[in-house]
C-alpha cells in the first residue's frame, strides 16, 4: 500500500467537497482558465501516474476539467465525454478526490458567483465534519470516539505501515535458531493452512518475541511475512496512546479491519509493553482509561466476539514480565518465544552477514571476533562493523583490518582512547604517571595468568580513555560460564584476588604510603563480591561455629544489583557477615601479594613491554608467562 494513501483516501470525501466549492470559483471565470497552462490529456495521465496530481474537479458537460499539481499550479485538460469513465478510474486507483462542477443558472455568472459566495462556508463546514467522521482510524477507516466531528481533523494520524512483500527471510536472520524453529510453524500455518485444518487444528493468534535490546525481534517478525509471502503490516505500541480516550481503541479497530481485508497477513506490533501493561485493580487514581481501553480493544479483537481468522499478531518487548495476563492466556499470545544473546557461534553467523557488503583482509578471523565479544547483541555487532568500517575509511585503506576491528570493539566497550595531554604535564611526569598505571594493570594481568581456571587475558593496554581510565585488562570469560550464570567458590575466590592485584602491584612497587586512589573501582567490586558471597550465596571464610554455618541467604538480589529493603538480618548477625567478609578479602589479599611478590621478574618485564608499546596482546602475555616458567612459584 501507498505510503500517505489511505490517509489521502480518508480525506477524500471532505476534500472532494471543498474542491467543489474552490474549483466553481476558478472555473466560473474563462479568463482564469485561459491564463492557466494547458495539458494535454497524455500530459495529464502521465502526472497522475507519477503522483503529481493533487485533485481534479469536471465541468458540467465533461468536455474540461481542472486539475490541480503537488505544486498547487492549475492545468485545464480539454477531454472527451466518453472519457470521462476510464479517468474516474484512473483517479480512484491513485486515491485522488475529484468533483463535478455544477452547471450554471441561468441568471448568468453573477447569480453562480452569488451562490458561490454564500454556500462556500457551508461546503467548507461539510467538509471538516465529513473529515471529522471519517478521520477516526490510522489507515482511513471509521472513526468514533470524543474526537469524531470537525475537531478530528486536529487528530494526530498513527505511523502504522504496510508492506505486501518484507524481502526478509529466515536466511537474513543469524544466532537465533531455536527461535526460527519456533516461528517456522506459524510460517506453515500461514502458507499451507489446509495442512492444520483437515485435522481441526487452529493457528495461533499470537507470538509474543520477548529479548533484550537489538536481538533481532522485529527483523524476526518481518522475516516470517517474507517466508509466507503474506503482507506485513507493522506498528508501535506508543501510536495508540493518546490523550484523548477512545482515540487507541479507534486506531485497534480500524488496524483489524484492515488486516481483516489482507487476510492471511501479520500485525506486528513493537514495545507492545506501552499499552500492555498489568491493568490496575480498581478503586484509586493509579488507572488509565486510554490505555485501558485500547488494552480491552485488543483483547476483543484477539480472541473475543468476532475473532480474527487470518491473521496473526506478532508482539515484541523486552519487558514481558509487566505484560497483563488477560493479554497472555491461550487464545491471545499463545506463544512466547525468547530471542536472547547469542552465543559465541550465534555472534559468528551474525557477524557474517554483516560482512557481506564490507571488504576484510585475509587475515580477519571471525570467529577470533566472536570471541572478544560476549554479550554483544546482534544490533551491537552491526554497530561494530560498522564502526570498524568508518575508522578503515578514516585511515584510507581499502580493507577493514583486525586492527580496525580491535579499535571499534575497545571504543564500544570501554570509551574512545585519549590521545590529548595536559599542556603544563611534563615528559617526565607523564612517563611517572603511565609506569604507575602500568603496574596496576599488570598487577591484575598477572594474577589471572597464574590463576587456573580464571578467564583468559585478550589484552592489557595502559592508552588513557575518555572515560577517565588510565588504561584497561580485558578478559575472555568463559561461555559455557556466562550462559549457565553458575559460579564456583574457587572461580569467585579467584576474582577477589584478581580484581586486588593493581592495588597489590602498586604498594609493592611504590610502597604503602604512595599507594593511589586508583584501585577505588576495584575495592568497590570486592566489597560487593564478597558480601554478596556471604549473604545471598551462603559460603563462608572461616571454620568457626557460628549462624552462618547454616547456608542461609540473608538479602535478596536482582540480578547484579542490591535491593534496598526492610533489613532481614538482626545486628549480631550483620557483625557475623562482616567478619565472614574481612577474612574472605584477607584470605584474597594475602593470597595475591604472595603471588605477585613471587613473579616480580614476570611483572616488570611486562610493565616495560607495557611502557615501549602501550599494549600487550594475549599471545604476547602467554609468551612472557612461558619464558619466567622456570621462577614461577605459584601461592598456596
Amino acid at each position: 500500500m501507498k505510503a500517505g494513501g489511505s490517509s489521502r483516501s480518508a480525506m477524500a470525501a471532505a476534500m472532494a467537497a471543498g474542491t467543489i466549492a474552490t474549483a466553481a470559483l476558478t472555473m466560473a471565470s474563462p479568463a482564469v482558465a485561459a491564463e492557466a497552462a494547458r495539458w494535454a490529456v497524455s500530459e495529464f495521465l502521465d502526472t497522475l501516474q507519477n503522483d503529481g496530481v493533487e485533485r481534479v474537479v469536471f465541468s458540467s458537460d465533461s468536455k474540461e476539467l481542472l486539475a490541480l499539481d503537488s505544486d498547487g499550479s492549475r492545468h485545464a485538460v480539454e477531454i472527451l465525454p466518453s472519457e470521462v469513465p476510464e479517468l474516474v478510474r484512473s483517479l480512484r486507483a491513485k486515491d485522488v478526490p475529484f468533483a463535478v462542477q455544477a452547471a450554471p443558472s441561468e441568471d448568468g455568472n453573477a447569480l453562480a458567483g452569488l451562490a458561490v459566495n454564500l454556500l462556500f462556508p457551508l461546503v467548507l463546514l461539510s467538509g471538516l465534519f465529513i473529515l471529522g467522521r471519517r478521520g477516526g482510524g490510522p489507515m482511513g477507516g471509521g472513526g468514533g470516539g470524543p474526537m469524531g466531528g470537525p475537531m478530528g481533523m486536529l487528530q494526530p494520524r498513527s505511523k502504522i505501515e504496510m508492506e505486501p512483500k518484507t524481502g526478509v527471510t529466515f536466511d537474513d536472520v543469524a544466532g537465533c535458531d531455536e527461535s526460527k524453529l519456533e516461528l517456522e510453524e506459524v510460517v506453515d500455518f500461514l502458507s499451507n493452512p489446509e495442512k492444520f485444518t483437515k485435522v481441526g487444528a487452529q493457528s495461533p493468534r499470537g507470538v509474543l518475541l520477548e529479548g533484550p535490546p537489538g536481538t533481532g525481534k522485529t527483523l524476526l517478525a518481518r522475516a516470517v511475512a517474507g517466508e509466507a509471502g503474506v503482507p506485513f503490516i507493522s506498528t508501535s505500541g506508543s501510536e495508540f496512546v493518546e490523550m484523548f480516550v477512545g482515540v487507541g481503541a479507534s486506531r485497534i479497530r480500524t488496524l483489524f479491519a484492515d488486516a481483516k481485508k489482507n487476510s492471511p497477513c501479520i500485525i506486528f506490533i513493537d514495545e507492545i509493553d506501552a499499552i500492555g501493561r498489568q491493568r490496575s485493580g480498581g478503586g484509586g487514581f493509579a488507572t488509565n482509561d486510554e490505555r485501558e481501553q485500547t488494552l480491552n480493544q485488543i483483547l476483543t479483537e484477539m480472541d473475543g466476539f468476532s475473532g480474527n481468522t487470518g491473521v496473526i499478531v506478532i508482539a515484541a518487548t523486552n519487558r514481558g514480565d509487566i505484560l497483563d495476563q488477560a493479554l497472555l492466556r491461550p487464545g491471545r499470545f499463545d506463544r512466547r518465544v525468547p530471542v536472547d544473546l547469542p552465543d559465541k557461534a550465534g555472534r559468528a553467523e551474525i557477524l557474517k552477514v554483516h560482512v557481506r557488503d564490507k571488504p576484510l583482509a585475509a587475515d580477519v578471523d571471525i570467529d577470533s571476533i566472536a570471541s572478544r565479544t560476549i554479550g554483544f547483541s546482534g544490533a551491537s555487532l552491526q554497530n561494530l562493523m560498522n564502526e570498524a568500517a568508518i575508522v578503515a575509511a578514516r585511515r584510507g585503506k581499502d580493507v577493514i583490518t583486525f586492527d580496525e576491528i580491535d579499535y571499534a570493539i575497545d571504543r564500544l566497550t570501554v570509551g574512545l582512547q585519549k590521545t590529548t595531554t595536559s599542556p603544563t604535564q611534563s615528559k617526565e611526569s607523564r612517563k611517572k604517571r603511565q609506569e604507575l598505571v602500568a603496574f596496576h594493570e599488570a598487577g591484575h594481568a598477572i594474577m589471572a595468568a597464574l590463576t587456573p581456571g580464571y578467564d583468559a587475558v585478550a589484552k592489557v593496554t595502559i592508552i588513557p580513555r575518555s572515560n577517565g581510565a588510565g588504561g584497561f585488562t580485558l578478559f575472555t570469560p568463559s561461555e559455557d560460564r556466562m550462559e549457565s550464570g553458575l559460579y564456583s567458590l574457587r572461580y569467585l575466590k579467584a576474582q577477589l584476588a584478581v580484581a586486588l592485584g593493581g592495588r597489590v602491584a602498586e604498594e609493592l612497587a611504590y610502597g604503602a604510603e604512595e599507594v593511589t586512589t586508583g584501585a577505588s573501582n576495584d575495592l568497590q567490586q570486592v566489597r560487593n563480591l564478597a558480601r554478596r558471597m556471604i549473604a545471598q550465596w551462603g559460603f563462608r571464610a572461616t571454620d568457626n561455629n557460628s549462624i552462618l554455618d547454616a547456608p542461609v541467604a540473608w538479602e535478596q538480589s536482582d540480578g547484579n544489583q542490591m535491593i534496598g529493603g526492610p533489613q532481614t538480618a538482626s545486628g549480631s548477625t550483620e557483625q557475623q557477615i562482616d567478619a565472614e567478609v574481612r577474612a574472605l578479602v584477607s584470605e584474597a589479599y594475602d593470597i595475591c601479594k604472595a603471588t605477585l611478590k613471587n613473579n616480580w621478574k614476570l611483572m616488570e618485564t611486562l610493565v616495560a613491554e607495557l611502557m615501549e608499546n602501550e599494549t600487550v596482546e594475549a599471545s604476547a602475555l602467554q609468551r612472557l608467562v612461558l619464558e619466567h616458567t622456570e621462577d614461577y612459584v605459584a601461592a598456596a
